[in-house]
């Protein structure tokens, strides 16, 4: 069993850690709006979604300002559409509901689905190339999975989400232009709640997500972002909370997670569509509460091909999941995972194991490209229960896991101990 650190090593490593998060949070600048305020109203004969775009659209050609919609249920059907300089702001008790007609988010727009880049049905709040932008305030948006989309994506009359998914990977595989990767009706892709893409200079702070229809809150490619004091209640499957898949600065703080797939989880692309493509980088997460209740506390992957490096995760509490902390890629992925630095972890109970790296996530398809894991510290975490193991670290022959290091780690109960085959891997026990 690992011992306490040194008083001496604790604090020299403290200091570093405090100075490479500093390094990063200088240049995560939230946004500043001009102190106008555009309210929406929804007039005679329009529709809620009309009025919001309509506003949204006012507040940008004059310069920017502050979208407000007053306390009230909305249903919105059709997607939010996001430009710059506009501050979406949901006034406490504002309940928007959007609605569950797939033909309502047409016509298709640019986005990553599950870690390849195609057109699709709109995300329900979009936004694509726009600058200094945000949504704030302590309302809902409520994605209404439960009522349509889980049951849709299984319903007959087009190809269901699996052949879908299948078709989509195979074009990324072989290089399938994106302008021929059409997908929306006939197929069952479902949108995400939130998609960001492309953009710069995002702020989402204190409003509730809920039964999103996919990924719930899901940055692409864009950089300079502060999500904090979110609340992101769970769908019915595949509603990992937050997403940041190909970014870069970004700081995630005080967020209160409970989904039914990953609460935060790091994304860098599939395969090969995103080996020429950016990864993620210099990402924050810290003062979170994570909850799952089929899968992992924090994670980074499985689609993580374009890589992922500098991340820091400090001062967070997993109550319960099914894995705690996870690195997940597969021999298709390539890629790497490096320079992660994971402290100050409470974990109450996890079913398989406390800690997990691995190279053998499902929906391989016989590829020979192992990721590169390696420069990972984790460090003073606490772990209440572990019904199987406490790590669990397995690289393969052909490429171990890098450099691990655990320190001042506590379990407990562990039911099957400790378990680390191709990694180079030390404690302090």
């Amino acid at each position: 069993m690992p011992i306490p650190l040194h008083a001496q090593e604790f604090s020299r490593n403290s200091d570093l850690f405090n100075q490479q998060i500093a390094a990063v949070l200088s240049h995560i600048k939230p946004p500043i709006f001009p102190k106008k305020e555009f309210k929406v109203q929804v007039k005679q004969g329009h529709s809620f979604q009309q009025a919001v775009n309509q506003t949204i659209e006012a507040c940008h050609k004059t310069g920017g300002g502050r979208v407000t919609v007053s306390k009230g249920e909305y249903v919105c059907n059709g997607p939010i559409r996001m430009l710059s300089n506009v501050n979406l702001h949901l006034s406490e008790e504002a309940i928007i509901r959007f609605g569950t007609n797939p033909a309502d988010y047409l016509p298709l727009v640019k986005v990553r689905w599950e870690g390849t880049v195609c057109y699709n049905y709109s995300p329900l709040v979009y936004a694509n190339g726009q600058k200094n932008l945000a949504i704030t305030g302590k309302g809902i948006f409520d994605g209404q999975a439960d009522k349509f989309w889980f049951v849709w994506k299984k319903q007959p009359n087009g190809d269901d989400q699996e052949k879908a998914k299948t078709i989509l990977r195979k074009m990324g595989e072989t290089g399938v232009p994106e302008s021929q990767r059409v997908f929306g009706e006939g197929y069952k892709l479902r949108p995400t709640l939130l998609e960001f893409y492309d953009c710069e200079g995002i702020l989402l702070e204190g409003f509730t997500a809920q039964q999103s229809p996919f990924w719930t809150i899901h940055p692409v490619f864009s950089k300079n972002i502060t999500i904090r004091n979110l609340t992101i209640h769970h769908g019915t499957t595949n509603d990992d909370g937050i997403d940041p898949d190909s970014c870069e600065d970004v700081l995630i703080e005080n967020c209160d997670i409970n989904t039914d797939d990953d609460p935060i989880s790091i994304k860098a692309g599939r395969d090969q569509d995103a080996w020429s493509r950016k990864g993620s980088r210099n990402i924050v997460v810290r003062k979170c509460t994570l909850r799952s209740r089929i899968a992992n506390g924090f994670c980074i992957g499985s689609e993580m091909s374009g890589g992922v490096e500098n991340v820091w995760v400090d001062d967070c509490r997993i109550p319960t999941a099914n894995l705690g902390l996870t690195l997940k890629a597969n021999l298709d992925r390539g890629g790497f995972v490096r320079k992660l630095w994971v402290r100050n972890i409470m974990i109450d109970s996890c079913r398989q194991a406390a800690i997990r790296m691995q190279m053998d996530y499902h929906s391989y398809r016989g590829g020979n490209f192992p990721p590169d894991f390696d420069q990972i510290t984790l460090e003073n975490i606490q772990v209440h229960s572990a019904r199987d193991y406490g790590w669990w670290l397995v690289g393969v022959p052909a490429k171990p896991i890098g450099f691990v290091q655990i320190r001042n780690i506590k379990f407990d109960y562990i039911g099957k101990g400790n378990k680390a085959e191709f990694v180079n891997l030390k404690t302090n026990d």
